[in-house]
């Protein structure tokens, strides 16, 4: 990866949110369904080998990002300003954003 002219950091999931999907899918999801209904576990085990890797894939970004000195952050939500603050930090006022 070449260095492209960023400026600012480059925006990625939180590895939380990786974690959180596979747990869920592995301790509820793959209990949660009968034992004798191989399609879906089989496609439920399918959902968690993609989520790996995924997240191995974002790893492997971040690697190469940090080796060309290209900055990157992780996000806990859309909503999340550059500064780190949420909407739901501030209130609406007459159309303008206000600091609570």
């Amino acid at each position: 990866m070449k260095r492209t002219g960023v400026k600012t950091a480059i925006p990625l999931p939180s590895p939380i949110h990786y974690e959180l999907l596979l747990q869920l899918l592995e301790q509820k999801t793959l209990s949660a369904l009968p034992p004798k209904d191989v399609a879906a576990r089989e496609q439920i085990q399918n959902i968690i080998i993609m989520l790996r890797k995924a997240l191995c894939l974002q790893k492997q970004f971040e690697e190469n990002c940090a080796q060309d000195r290209i900055p990157t952050t992780h996000r806990w939500s859309l909503n999340e300003f550059a500064n780190g603050w949420q909407r739901s930090d501030c209130l609406l006022h007459s159309g303008d954003w206000y600091d609570r």
